[in-house]
């Protein structure tokens, strides 16, 4: 049965299509099979990888190319072997990865590590078994197999759930193998658009403490708002050190040497003379 609708999208046709030169089009979505499902989008997340595909950044793009893979919409169409309970009207979500083989013999799938299988299909830039080309979610409608399309429960909203399928589960699978939860603590390392859902998957998941970590402190409030117990900002560290040595007069134990004399210096460290920390000083008028 061909769909009443067509496959429209956003599409990129050389490297220039990063700098805002997309072209809306008709494409080809890959053939249909009874393992698949077609979704009406409603929405789709913008991720940095799109941006890097599109450049052609992560090896050769196969151009034209729809990207996209944080897509939330409604199921239109259901295969006639689809077995996960999807069915017309569904709202879901679809992720990076559209499909693995599924094979008994194949460790990867048989594990829950299907992202690694050797026949792994990416949602965009990637070749079906089939001969289909997966075009993303930068568009009205996507078609892949129902193996990666979930089902969004209701209470989140559609444009919360689309960056989730991509940058929440980047967060959240890391965590979870790890045993996130009470009794544990917890850092997350660069606070952005994957970091902030460290910070939040954390506290809901129950650790006792999570600390956000970033280069400055103007996201210090943020952070704090988002639930994290602590902020480190890592370029302040070092004005924090300094007053903390004026204020409670720490002093290093070091031994000056006149800058002049730095050969001699450093022959007398290697040889291990340094009783302390030595500095090298320039002396006025000094002729080196």
């Amino acid at each position: 049965m061909a769909s009443d609708y067509a496959f429209e999208g956003w599409m990129g046709h050389d490297k220039e299509s990063a700098k805002g030169k997309l072209v809306w089009q008709q494409f080809e979505p890959k053939p249909w099979e009874e393992t698949d499902v077609d979704i009406q989008i409603t929405h789709c997340g913008i991720c940095a990888t799109d941006l890097h595909t599109l450049r052609s950044g992560h090896g050769a793009t196969p151009y034209p190319i729809c990207v996209g893979h944080e897509i939330v919409g409604k199921v239109v169409r259901v295969g006639s072997a689809v077995t996960k309970g999807l069915k017309i009207g569904d709202r879901v979500g679809v992720g990076a990865m559209q499909q693995s083989c599924q094979q008994p013999d194949c460790e990867e799938c048989t594990s829950s590590n299907e992202q690694y299988c050797t026949k792994c299909v990416n949602t965009y830039g990637s070749k079906y078994p089939n001969g289909g080309m997966s075009q993303g979610g930068y568009a009205k409608y996507h078609r892949c197999n129902a193996q990666c399309a979930f089902k969004i429960p209701e209470g989140l909203p559609s444009e919360e759930a689309a960056p989730i399928m991509c940058g929440g589960i980047t967060m959240y699978g890391p965590l979870r193998n790890n045993g996130c939860g009470p009794g544990m603590k917890v850092g997350i390392v660069g606070v952005g658009g994957l970091g902030h859902y460290g910070i939040l998957f954390a506290k809901a998941m129950g650790a006792d403490r999570v600390v956000g970590i970033s280069r400055k402190n103007d996201k210090r409030s943020d952070v704090l708002k988002m639930g994290a117990d602590e902020y480190i900002a890592t370029s302040e560290d070092k004005k924090e050190m300094l007053q903390l040595a004026v204020d409670k007069k720490v002093k290093a134990w070091v031994q000056t040497r006149p800058m002049k004399d730095a050969n001699q210096a450093i022959i007398d460290m290697d040889a291990g003379k340094a009783r302390f920390r030595y500095t090298l000083v320039n002396e006025p008028d000094s002729k080196l």
